[in-house]
């Protein structure tokens, strides 16, 4: 039928039927895009497969080489980045950013705006201030640059190449920047994962990861190839690999899905940079800060009071009106900029930056790399240092410390062993050789410790460094440190510590003595790991009638030999007793399967209950003092079904092996050796720079992801703690400080005395930092891994590792310590109180200085007198003749008991009561010197004080009322008669030139000609600063404990500077620049007596001081 209704029946029909198939593809194809999208943003909730298949790869083949290529356009190089660093210009203007340094800018704009009006062509004092400034900022930015080139040299932690599957071949030596999303990876026990990648396969049994760097976990992670739920975090993703994180045991293959900043470590990098480093003000910032506010407000009042009170000499008052005397008003005006240039140290700034730039040099030389100059300074008021355990307290390479084996039927021995280290040299087992000889059960103990191991030790640029895990690591040198006693070859281990320490001679040896056919792997169910042996045990022998264990005293009969290729064909090798079944595990898991233990003489006993008391009370003796204790066994027999067995698919035992479930079986009817006690040790040193610590008033936090135990444990072996001192309100869990309100978890860190936070994340490192700030302590905080970066910038002191810390962790730090050491950090704290010491000492000689300066300027210039000091003088002064002095002030010894001194409050002030009545005390002695020989030569020449008399150049003398108002002098302003007969003077000066101001020019005679009086209350002044540099040796001691030559460099910076100023006395050129005029020998020993007092003077402040303490 193909009417028109028909054909539209079946158009309806075939419509409908189209309709939902086209629906249904659609809807398949968004299923797949959908299930692509997933396995491409979070491949861990995705199979492995799946994942393969979205990025368009696979195991066997890789990707191909142009794809790789495309790849790597799309989405760059696998690297971080690094920060963007600031140019030169904008770290040199950051250098301008001081207060001090801005009122010298603005002194230096006053005096050259001075100049150009009157046309003047003398720009000196400002190009001098400019320079001054620009090398200061020269020298801060060079340290930052020099800082940051060490830290480049610390870059330890990148990967450099990975084995890659690429166009169906592996590539075993691929940079790792080359990687992209999509690269198959062959991953092994002691590489380093190159980027996030999805493990899609497993070699070994199990694989395990350590990624405290990221994560902060203490202990390594198993990884497992099975998908986990979309929504887990990153602790939770066991199939997820992530970049920069460790393969400490097992091997694997993995597809990278995601390279560089598309990491993990990547995305906490960018949240950081996008962060910004919040401004944190130092210290020494503040000190200086509040320094320079006062200085400016005391600098304008006394300027300002000086230019006031000479008003009579420029505001003429006739016929009821005022007018200005312009020239006098300028004049005055520069006086006050003279008095301003006076009161400012203008060297300061530098010598700060110097004393901070030579304390950065030393703590250079002490393993401490300072990235900001003021954090030198900062550690010396730090009164908390928030320490991580791991690697900073300890030397992070497990140690066995402790051994129990069997004694007798009844009882275990209890061995001690020394060491701290992977160094096989570094500490033995307490026992003598010839004990040892008869402990059958220890040497075959060693030989579980070095067989039952994947762990290699290599020995690497001066250094012993462990692949594979710490404990196993640890296994290994307990072995070497055994050895074979009895046998030749412990003489030749004792020959191999002179020759090549590299080598593990008895490591070597037991190895030689055992063949491993097949590994056990570990599991979390039964908790223990064993490798199929065939070959000789030493210390433990199997005969072969009945399988009685015999003692072998003499390693070197033939059958026991090393296995050769003959040995493996037939002989006695073959027998069932040389198969062993070496294992290891925890103690509750593994000595519950063992039946029996194995006595010091050879022989074998049933363990009894009564035996597995004795080990239950030595598992609990070692918890209690933190070890992880691991127990050993072998066994020898029921092993038939293993004989040959060489890991072919056909052979009987093949099925047995590649069934995990039946290894708890298989690990059964043991042999108990003994049990090891680890430990992560303390570094030696840590025991005396904690008590350091405690001396010097500084808090402890301890911070750890171990478990409480084992964290009070190691501090109490560090003497944190006491041998029984309460710790109910002194340790805690981290997590149960979290639940704690805020007021409780406040009160938990402040008072005094240390504390120890166990099981600690990063996040609640930054929480302790926030509550310790907010009781307004200096906080010191250490860390290593990504997290750890919030916590770093917080802190006033942030502190990385250089060895193990992350990039991320250093960019975010102001210290990095190349040797990961704690002591280094108590070190620096003493190097930064030195260098405030300093800083102390060398401020205190430039402000009584420049005190003298103002005192002596603002005498003779508030009575009137011609100034005393020309700006460029007071410039030379402070830059030249006082520079070099300060400057080697810096390189003071610290004083006795430093560090038995209470940390300084971050409110303490450079200037306190005590500080500003030296300042005043000492500055006040050098002004009214100056003004008293400025005065005198002019009116009391023959002055007694004087000792040998200021009237050998024949000047003429004034009066004090002529000197304290010659500007009347031929003066409009004048209105009395005295001048009318005022016939000026003359003088010669030790080179034997005229000076003469009279007739016409008498009045210059009080103006131009001070030079004589402005050269020898000049020399006053630089001879009393020179002199006072010495009491600047020590704060409180006196010069005769001291000794002046204790400081070389102070020294030659005071005979340099005195050249320098006898330079500008006699060098015409220089005499014509500054103003001065040569002096004969009569008047230095006057200079002489008037400065030498200030020694005296301040030897009784000190006494003051010290009386008061």
């Amino acid at each position: 039928d193909t009417t028109d209704a028909t054909l539209a029946a079946m158009a309806r029909c075939c419509a409908t039927w189209r309709v939902p198939t086209t629906k249904r593809r659609r809807e398949t194809r968004t299923r797949k895009i959908q299930k692509a999208r997933s396995a491409l943003e979070s491949p861990w909730s995705c199979e492995a497969e799946g994942v393969l298949e979205a990025w368009k790869t696979n195991r066997e083949k890789g990707l191909d080489s142009d794809e790789a290529k495309r790849r790597r356009k799309t989405f760059g190089a696998n690297e971080l980045p690094p920060e963007p660093k600031d140019p030169l210009w904008k770290l040199f203007l950051d250098e301008f950013d001081d207060l001090l340094v801005r009122i010298l800018l603005a002194a230096a704009a006053v005096d050259t705006v001075l100049a150009y009006s009157e046309g003047e062509n003398s720009y000196t004092e400002p190009i001098v201030i400019l320079l001054i400034l620009f090398l200061n900022a020269g020298i801060g930015v060079y340290q930052k640059q020099k800082a940051e080139d060490a830290l480049e040299a610390l870059q330890t932690l990148q990967t450099t190449t990975a084995r890659v599957v690429r166009d169906g071949e592996l590539v075993s030596k691929l940079p790792a920047t080359e990687l992209v999303p999509g690269d198959v990876v062959r991953l092994t026990v002691g590489e380093r994962v190159p980027a996030d990648c999805r493990l899609v396969e497993l070699d070994t049994a199990i694989m395990v990861v350590e990624q405290s760097a990221l994560t902060g976990e203490s202990e390594g992670v198993e990884k497992d190839v099975k998908p986990v739920e979309e929504d887990a975090d990153i602790t939770a993703k066991e199939c997820m690999l992530f970049a920069s994180t460790a393969v400490v045991k097992g091997s694997g293959t993995v597809v990278i899905t995601a390279t560089g900043m598309k990491t993990e470590i990547g995305n906490i990098q960018a949240a950081i940079s996008r962060a910004g480093r919040e401004e944190v003000v130092t210290p020494l910032q503040e000190s200086l800060n509040q320094f320079g506010t006062v200085l400016a407000q005391g600098i304008g009042v006394i300027c300002l009071l000086v230019w006031l009170i000479n008003y009579k000499y420029y505001l003429i008052f006739q016929d009821g009106g005022v007018s200005i005397h312009l020239d006098n008003a300028i004049y005055y005006f520069k006086v006050a900029i003279a008095l301003a240039v006076a009161a400012i140290p203008e060297g300061l700034p530098a010598v700060i930056t110097t004393s901070l730039a030579l304390g950065t040099g030393r703590m250079a030389q002490k393993n401490a790399i300072i990235r900001n100059l003021p954090s030198v300074e900062t550690l010396g008021c730090t009164n908390v240092i928030c320490s991580d355990k791991t690697g900073t307290l300890t030397t992070n390479q497990m140690s066995a410390s402790r051994i129990y084996v069997l004694e007798n039927t009844n009882s275990l021995k209890k061995i001690g062993v020394t060491g701290s280290s992977y160094d096989p040299t570094d500490g033995a087992v307490l026992l003598e050789p010839s004990e040892m000889v008869h402990l059958l059960n220890l040497r075959a103990l060693a030989g579980v410790a070095n067989s039952c191991n994947e762990a290699r030790i290599e020995y690497k640029n001066g250094r012993f460094r462990a692949i594979g895990t710490p404990t196993e690591a640890a296994l290994k040198i307990l072995a070497e440190k055994i050895g074979a006693p009895g046998t030749d070859l412990q003489q030749e281990r004792e020959k191999s510590k002179e020759g090549s320490p590299s080598e593990l001679v008895a490591c070597s040896f037991l190895s030689s003595k055992l063949r491993r056919r097949a590994i056990l792997e570990f599991d979390r169910d039964r908790k223990s790991m064993s490798v199929l042996c065939e070959g000789v045990l030493p210390g433990l022998f199997m005969s072969n009638d009945g399988g009685v264990i015999t003692p072998i005293l003499n390693e070197t009969r033939e059958d026991t030999g090393p296995l050769g290729e003959a040995d493996q064909s037939g002989g006695t090798l073959d027998a069932p007793w040389s198969h062993y079944l070496l294992a290891k595990g925890a103690p509750d898991e593994l000595v519950a399967r063992c039946s029996r233990a194995l006595l010091p003489d050879g022989n074998v006993v049933p363990l009894t209950d009564a035996l597995r008391e004795e080990i239950s009370k030595a598992l609990v003796d070692m918890s209690a003092d933190g070890l992880r204790n691991i127990a050993l066994a072998v066994r020898v027999d029921g092993l038939e079904d293993f004989v040959g067995y060489d890991g072919s698919q056909e052979h009987p035992a093949s099925s047995k092996l590649m069934n995990q479930e039946n290894y708890a079986t298989i690990e059964s009817d043991m042999i108990f050796l003994g049990i090891v006690g680890i430990k992560d040790p303390p570094r030696v040193e840590v025991a005396a720079a904690v008590k350091d610590c405690q001396n010097a008033g500084i808090r402890l936090f301890v911070i750890t992801g171990d478990n409480k135990l084992t964290a009070e444990s190691i501090c109490r072996s560090i003497d944190v703690f006491g041998p029984t001192e309460n710790l109910d309100r002194k340790s805690i869990v981290g997590r149960d400080f979290m639940n704690l309100n805020e007021k409780e978890r406040l009160e938990f860190v402040s008072g005094s005395g240390s504390r120890v936070f166990s099981r600690a994340e990063p996040v609640h490192k930054q929480e302790i930092v926030k509550l310790l700030q907010k009781s307004g302590n200096v906080v010191a905080m250490t860390g290593d891994g990504v997290n750890d970066a919030p916590a770093l910038k917080m802190a006033d002191i942030g502190v990385a590792m250089g060895i193990s810390g992350t990039e991320v962790a250093k960019g975010a730090a102001d210290m990095v310590l190349a040797d990961d050491n704690f002591s280094t950090i108590v070190a620096a704290v003493a190097e930064g109180r030195g260098i405030y010491q300093n800083m102390q000492s060398f401020i205190r000689y430039l402000i009584s200085s420049n005190i003298g300066e103002v005192l002596g300027i603002f005498i003779t210039s508030g009575l009137g007198m011609p100034s005393m000091f020309s700006p460029v003088q007071l410039l030379w002064v402070n830059l030249v003749t006082d520079g070099p002095p300060a400057t080697a002030l810096s390189f003071n010894p610290a004083e006795p008991g430093l560090m038995k001194l209470k940390p300084r409050r971050r409110s303490d002030s450079f200037v306190n009561k005590e500080t500003l009545a030296r300042y005043l005390t000492v500055g006040g002695y050098m002004g009214i010197a100056c003004a008293f020989v400025f005065v005198g030569w002019y009116v009391w020449p023959d002055n007694p004080l004087f000792v040998s008399g200021l009237q050998h150049d024949g000047h003429d003398t004034v009066t004090f009322y002529e000197i304290t108002n010659w500007a009347k002098c031929s003066s409009s302003i004048s209105t009395d008669g005295r001048w009318a007969d005022f016939a000026g003077g003359q003088y010669v000066d030790a080179t034997g030139k005229l000076y003469d101001f009279t007739g016409s020019s008498a009045c210059n005679y009080l103006e131009d000609g001070r030079a004589k009086a402005s050269t020898l209350a000049l020399s006053v002044l630089v001879c009393s600063e020179l002199f006072n540099s010495f009491n600047a040796l020590s704060e409180r001691s006196s010069i005769l404990s001291v000794k002046p030559w204790s400081n070389k460099w102070l020294l030659a910076s005071v005979l340099g500077a005195l050249g320098l100023h006898v330079s500008i006395l006699y060098i015409p050129p220089l005499t014509r620049v500054f103003g001065t005029v040569p002096l004969s020998g009569h008047e230095w020993v006057t200079v002489l007596a008037l400065s030498a007092p200030i020694l005296l003077v301040e030897e009784a402040m000190k006494f003051i001081v010290r009386r008061k303490d």
